[in-house]
């Protein structure tokens, strides 16, 4: 029962919620690795990313750290590590040399009592608790993979020894704007001048909710009421913050909303659901950048952007769509893979920062701030990448979401048996995807293939056959008894289309972006010559997508590529 229940906790399966505030129809249900092969671009980046996290920095003998190596913060790099190891591994199949090697040695780099760092009396370090938030994060993955036993013993321990113990502070957890110093702070974090008697704080305004997420997530395994209880305690002081006048980081608040989401999927109540909507939203609009990335700090407009956050958008805009069905969250995840995902990722599979263009740092250019945030950034990408993964197809009863075009083998179980398909696309750069089915047990199926706002002149062909367009909240169903050999086509076009900008304050009203269907696109000073098929005209102007595979030319602030554009 316990195996059963974790793969339910790690697929986001609750199939009907026992709470009035629950939604009223089945969830759609995200699939478990096993049931997706990924090929493609998708494929690279994971394998990239993989190799990167088995170099020599982050193999056994040096993943783990000393609090001034961690720049205090204890357990920060090591489940960072441990998560993305564990989610590149699953997303391509392939074994990580060292990761198992990693789990023994945790329990001899615990201290006295049982978690990561300083043991502090009478005060809560919210950088300590941000870190081992992230082991938690870690170790719960790697347990719903591989059901070690001894795993959950360093999860309970974590949780209870650190984060419930310290019940009661977080009601005092400093939230007064006035307070926090909203001037400091790097790439990385540091500890605040600034402080009080019962909490240690960090230029990473609200990293003690990253923390949360973790204990949320080892609720999911543990379930006792002490811990809900901490949880409950830190939800209430988080509802108590005025983000934007705080100056939140944004990688600590939407790392939060995604907590909570997962909190909904436990508890049953979906108000939580909604808190995070109403948050993605404030952060559509005072926290992300023109090209679909993250200001390290709302409001904060002259400061760079941080992979991190990028995934956690991701990630909560595709959550959103799955529990609200609303497709402007299916394409705000698209315009974030492509246009500042895929732009962060470095040609050694790691992630770096980028630049924030616009007013306050008086660039009208994309190009890299660092070329790799290797402490944090490349771990959580594989996190991302390997959500990215999973993301290629939902379920519910005998329907079968396909959010997003991916190159992949998909080998579903639904309700009465199997149904496998063969995905090939050409997008984004082309209009073209094939699915063919290779197996179905289930018998009567609907299909749902993904269409976005900038599509245009969408044709469905079954066996050759034009079919009719049954549009359903940014898709196209097609209900069938499928056969092996079946073949379903999704053509369409799209078009140049000159857009607004998202920051009206970090902007001038005389500003447009340029896009090619999810595609951003900029005027390169250093060309790539990755997309001399994709060059678009554009008032004597030759743009090409930001977008690429691990190019090797960004690295460097000298590569630039102009996105904002002047009427």
């Amino acid at each position: 029962m316990k195996n059963i229940f974790s793969l339910l906790i790690l697929c986001g399966i609750f199939i009907v919620s026992c709470d009035t505030k629950g939604p009223a129809t089945r969830m759609i249900n995200m699939i478990p690795f096993e049931s997706v092969e990924i090929h493609g671009e998708l494929r690279e980046r994971v394998l990239q990313n993989l190799n990167r996290l088995e170099e020599e920095k982050y193999q056994p003998q040096n993943v783990f750290l000393t609090e001034e190596q961690s720049g205090n913060w204890p357990g920060d790099t090591e489940g960072r590590t441990i998560l993305g190891l564990v989610m590149d591994a699953q997303a391509s199949k392939r074994s990580p040399v060292y990761l198992e090697r990693i789990i023994d040695m945790i329990p001899s780099k615990l201290n006295k009592k049982g978690y990561m760092g300083v043991v502090y009396e009478g005060k809560m370090s919210e950088q300590q608790l941000s870190g081992n938030g992230w082991m938690l994060r870690g170790l719960c993955a790697y347990y719903e993979w591989k059901q070690d036993e001894k795993v959950l013993e360093y999860i309970k321990s974590i949780a209870n020894n650190l984060f419930v113990a310290g019940k009661g502070f977080y009601t005092e957890y400093p939230i007064d704007p006035n307070f926090r110093d909203k001037n400091v702070g790097g790439e990385a974090g540091t500890i605040e001048v600034r402080g009080t008697d019962k909490w240690i704080l960090s230029s990473d305004v609200g990293c003690l909710f990253i923390g949360m997420e973790g204990l949320i997530h080892a609720y999911a395994h543990l379930k006792t009421p002490e811990v809900k209880a901490v949880i409950d305690e830190m939800f209430a002081k988080l509802r108590e913050i005025d983000i934007l006048k705080i100056q939140a980081q944004t990688h600590a608040t939407l790392t939060a909303c995604r907590g909570m989401i997962r909190y909904a999927d436990i508890t049953g109540d979906y108000s939580y659901v909604e808190w995070a909507e109403k948050v993605f939203n404030l952060y559509k609009e005072h926290g992300m950048t023109e090209n679909h990335a993250n200001y390290n700090w709302f409001e904060r407009f002259d400061t760079w952007t941080e992979p991190c956050a990028i995934v956690d958008s991701y990630m909560l805009a595709v959550q959103l769509w799955q529990h609200t069905e609303n497709p402007v969250y299916k394409e705000d995840a698209e315009l974030i893979y492509y246009n500042a995902l895929s732009h962060a990722q470095r040609d050694n599979g790691g992630f770096g920062t980028d630049n924030c263009p616009g007013i306050a740092s008086q660039e009208n250019c994309l190009h890299p701030h660092s070329y790799e945030a290797h402490w944090c950034c490349t771990m959580r990408g594989g996190e991302g990448l390997g959500s990215a993964v999973q993301y290629a197809a939902f379920i519910r009863e005998d329907t079968v979401y396909l959010p997003f075009f991916r190159d992949c083998e998909l080998n579903l179980m639904l309700e009465n048996g199997k149904l496998s398909l063969l995905e090939k696309t050409n997008y984004p750069f082309g209009t073209f995807a094939e699915f063919i089915v290779t197996e179905n047990q289930q018998g009567k199926v609907t299909l749902k293939f993904p269409f976005m706002s900038w599509m245009e002149n969408l044709t469905l062909l079954y066996n050759g056959e034009p079919q009719k367009l049954v549009k359903e909240k940014g898709f196209l169903a097609l209900t069938n008894k499928f056969k092996a050999g079946d073949t379903i086509q999704v053509n369409f076009e799209m078009k140049l289309r000159k857009q607004k900008t998202l920051n009206s304050t970090n902007t001038k009203d005389s500003q447009y972006k340029m896009y090619y269907g999810p595609l951003l696109l900029g005027d390169e000073e250093i060309a790539t010559g990755e997309y001399k098929n994709m060059l678009f005209n554009v008032n004597g102007r030759e743009l090409t997508p930001v977008y690429h595979l691990m190019n090797n030319k960004v690295r460097h602030k000298e590569y630039k590529k102009q996105i904002l554009f002047e009427e």
